[in-house]
């Protein structure tokens, strides 16, 4: 207890700190009240029960961070960036200069990477407008816009999800935490008191085992989620015995920590957004004209089977995603190199090749268990929809592991600070 109170006494008089959570709050703020300023000419009422009858808007809202819900400025919110971002990494793979250029090259060239996600963003942004636009006016949720007016309106959602990428990358360079990742925790935790208000008003007492069945499983997500998180493979490291001058250095025992869980949320917010890209097109060509195409397209929308294969992609995807991700941003030759630089070494491993193979032999070892727990953790909610037959339960399941995820990571950063500050 004395030392969560030292450590939030240092929280409050360090300036330094303050001000970056400061500007956290600010940022966070500023985003909410782009949310409430909708486009002109919604039909409230029509695009309540949309969304009311449609789980996959539920679910694209999360994704948005909240601004889809009342069609506001920035109802795309950093949708493209992510989609743009998933479709760099994926070219890491095709071309062997990018994945040099975001592995080899340091600082300046992740900048450089970022760079080209956030200009690949910026067309991916305006189809999205368009999609939009198109589809709920379509749904009669927008008035008939003349093509003037649709190309006013598409500019405007694009320029709001690249100013939400401003921000969100103003948070990560200035604040503390990842900026895109903490503009979707806001848009979840905004949307609690409607969602509280409306259980209050529609609170029906045959309900209560569900609900009490809802908060257990909530709470064993919370905790489980905490525990996959924090939960590390020791690897012990030696450093050799040297002289230098008349001074012997080396000869310590320390052990590398490596999370088992590497890939933290970022998974899970690829996944969706791969997930819910063939539901779009779907959602267009319901509304199409030409007869075999709407026809076919809401079949494949209705059909009963589709809730299964969506619960099976969005599994197999959460897994590949960790997969994917841990490879991109652990490089055990690179960390191998490190250790034979400094004079480490694995006890019983040669350094070199052998150690580099050895912690990749862990790695794989490991993130096999993180990824099919974020796999199951994650299409645990659609399962208990299909038992309780409640959609608002595969919502919060999802929008409850990225709260959790967002909020351990924050905190691990903030405790990062204070402790550099002690220090």
């Amino acid at each position: 207890m004395s030392t969560f109170g030292s450590k939030l006494k240092l929280i409050l008089t360090d300036k330094d700190l303050l001000g970056k959570l400061g500007f956290v709050l600010a940022a966070l703020v500023g985003f909410r009240l782009l949310a409430t300023i909708p486009v002109p000419g919604i039909d409230t009422a029509q695009l309540e029960q949309f969304f009311s009858n449609n789980q996959f808007l539920g679910l694209l809202n999360i994704f948005s961070g909240g601004g889809l819900a009342n069609l506001s400025i920035v109802m795309l919110g950093v949708g493209p960036y992510i989609t743009a971002s998933i479709i760099m990494q994926l070219l890491t793979i095709i071309f062997p200069n990018l994945k040099a250029m975001y592995q080899e090259e340091g600082d300046q060239g992740k900048k450089k990477f970022a760079q080209y996600s956030r200009l690949l963003s910026v067309p991916l942004a305006f189809l999205q407008g368009y999609a939009y636009i198109y589809l709920f006016q379509s749904q009669g949720i927008l008035n008939a816009l003349s093509v003037i007016d649709v190309a006013v309106a598409v500019t405007v959602v694009a320029a709001g999800s690249m100013l939400l990428m401003w921000i969100g990358e103003l948070v990560s360079e200035f604040g503390i935490g990842n900026g895109v990742s903490l503009i979707i925790f806001a848009g979840i935790v905004a949307s609690l008191p409607q969602v509280i208000s409306q259980f209050v008003f529609s609170f029906d007492p045959a309900q209560i085992p569900v609900v009490v069945a809802s908060l257990a499983a909530g709470l064993a997500i919370v905790y489980s989620v905490v525990v996959m998180t924090e939960a590390e493979r020791p690897v012990p490291v030696t450093y050799a015995k040297r002289v230098r001058g008349n001074k012997l250095y080396g000869g310590v025992s320390t052990y590398l920590p490596l999370r088992l869980n590497q890939a933290g949320v970022i998974p899970i917010i690829f996944a969706l957004s791969i997930l819910l890209f063939p539901q779009l097109i779907l959602q267009f060509a319901a509304q199409s004209q030409i007869a075999w195409l709407a026809t076919t397209a809401t079949g494949l929308l209705s059909w009963s089977g589709g809730a299964i294969l969506s619960g099976i992609f969005y599994f197999l995807l959460v897994f590949l995603f960790t997969y994917f991700y841990t490879a991109i941003t652990f490089d055990p030759n690179t960390l191998a190199t490190n250790l034979q630089k400094n004079g480490a070494f694995v006890p019983g491993v040669r350094p070199g090749t052998q150690t580099s193979e050895h912690l990749g032999k862990i790695i794989t070892r490991i993130t096999l268990v993180g990824a099919l727990f974020l796999g199951g953790i994650a299409v645990l909610p659609l399962i208990m929809q299909g038992i309780t037959g409640l959609a608002s339960l595969a919502i919060g399941g999802t929008a409850l592991l990225i709260v959790v995820s967002v909020i351990l990571d924050l905190v691990r950063k903030i405790d990062a600070q204070v402790s550099l500050r002690e220090y």
